[in-house]
């Protein structure tokens, strides 16, 4: 071989060479992934609609003559033999006794001031904050309508006060203030006469102080029957036809269960009879726990009709006849996997000891990036939308986890 063939063999040698250094450094350095990190996320489908709440009611009668003084809340539980309410002559009486309730209270807070454990602790920088918190507390409780509440934090800032005068020195008539309540108060019980009627429950039941007209037409009988039309017809005011009797002083409500109707799109949440929902309504601050009773077609796939049984009864809810609610299925967490990512992979089948049957199945799943290589790894489904899954937080090993570099674009289906 003369030198000339030597030194061209000798080119071509270093130009493979400089070519495969080149392209060896290019696949390492300029990989064209683009990626994305998987991370947590959860979600609570919602479906919204206007429910009509159902409950076994019997109207309550009296004489119709008299001023009537109930004796307990909206919402009260009641048992056998209690007292709903007092019918007087005139509403003197009533007014009498609620004028003694007011200084039996004030009464109560003066004794409490004077109590030497409520103010022997106390400091006078201490009751300067509880009083200012107290203050902003019941202009909140103002803006929000919840006059309620009002009246019991105005009570706890009026021991606050007055706590807080005894104990810098600048109130020394406490303790006239309280003999003078208490002689008041002597006086006007003197002036007290006993009800002409005491109306009393008769079985155990939940009260509640006015009808509306819907307590023989809404029933857990016939609560099946309501068609849609019939649902939309219900307002929260009271039928139409709502006869006013003077007699009636309220209604029963029969037992812990009452019950929601109406319809609503349960594509997406998926529910079935028997299942487990969680409900909030417009009047009540907290969420309810129900059971699905019932779900029929309305005619269209977004359209189902539900009843829904709740063992919950408060004065919010016995307030209202229909108003929005929303049904929220379950909170379902795990890992945020886009749908770009999604890639199929061939992979063997293993029987329950970990061992190859020799089979192969079609997997779904992502390529992730480990140092500079794809990796594929499976989805354990918990969740799907159009944009997105959810994979399962602890599917185990090969499955996508927490914090991997999901490929999103660069990657083929057999991750090349």
């Amino acid at each position: 071989m003369n030198e000339i063939t030597t030194r061209i063999l000798d080119y071509l040698v270093l130009l493979f060479a400089v070519v495969l250094a080149s392209s060896i450094l290019y696949h390492l350095f300029n990989q064209d992934y683009k990626t994305e990190t998987a991370i947590y996320a959860e979600v609570s489908d919602v479906s919204s609609f206007q429910g009509v709440y159902v409950r076994s009611e019997t109207a309550e009668s009296y004489s119709g003559a008299g001023a009537v003084r109930y004796c307990v809340s909206d919402g009260a539980k009641l048992g056998v033999g209690s007292v709903i309410a007092e019918i007087y002559p005139s509403e003197e009486q009533i007014d009498l006794r609620r004028n003694i309730a007011e200084k039996k209270d004030e009464l109560s807070m003066l004794l409490k001031v004077e109590n030497p454990g409520t103010s022997d602790y106390a400091q006078p920088a201490n009751l300067s904050t509880l009083i200012e918190e107290q203050y902003k507390t019941m202009l909140r409780l103002r803006e929000m309508g919840d006059y309620p509440s009002m009246v019991e934090h105005k009570q706890e800032m009026t021991v606050l006060m007055s706590t807080y005068d005894k104990i810098t020195g600048q109130s020394d008539q406490l303790s006239e203030r309280i003999t003078e309540l208490q002689d008041q108060i002597a006086m006007l019980e003197l002036r007290l006469t006993a009800p002409e009627e005491k109306i009393t429950a008769d079985k155990s039941a939940y009260f509640v102080s006015y009808v509306d007209g819907y307590e023989d037409k809404l029933t857990p009988k016939n609560m099946a029957q309501l068609t849609q039309e019939k649902l939309a017809e219900i307002t929260d005011g009271g039928s139409t036809d709502a006869r006013h009797d003077p007699h009636i002083i309220g209604k029963l409500i029969d037992g812990y269960e009452w019950y929601i109707v109406g319809v609503f799109d349960n594509t997406k949440l998926r529910l079935s009879e028997g299942d487990g929902a969680t409900v909030r309504l417009e009047s009540v601050s907290g969420d309810l726990r129900t059971e699905v009773v019932s779900l029929i077609s309305a005619g269209d796939i977004t359209k189902t009709q539900v009843i829904l049984r709740c063992e919950t009864l408060t004065y919010d809810v016995v307030q209202h006849r229909t108003e929005r609610v929303e049904i929220i299925r379950e909170t379902v967490e795990g890992v945020k996997v886009p749908r770009t990512a999604i890639r199929f992979k061939k992979l063997a089948v293993t029987d329950a000891d970990g061992k190859e049957t020799g089979e192969t199945e079609n997997c779904m799943g992502v390529y992730v990036l480990v140092g500079e290589n794809a990796e594929f790894r499976r989805l354990d489904i918990v969740y799907e939308d159009e944009e997105y899954y959810l994979s399962s937080l602890n599917a185990g090993s090969g499955y996508v986890a927490l914090y991997d570099d999901i490929i999103v674009n660069g990657v083929m289906s057999d991750g090349d």
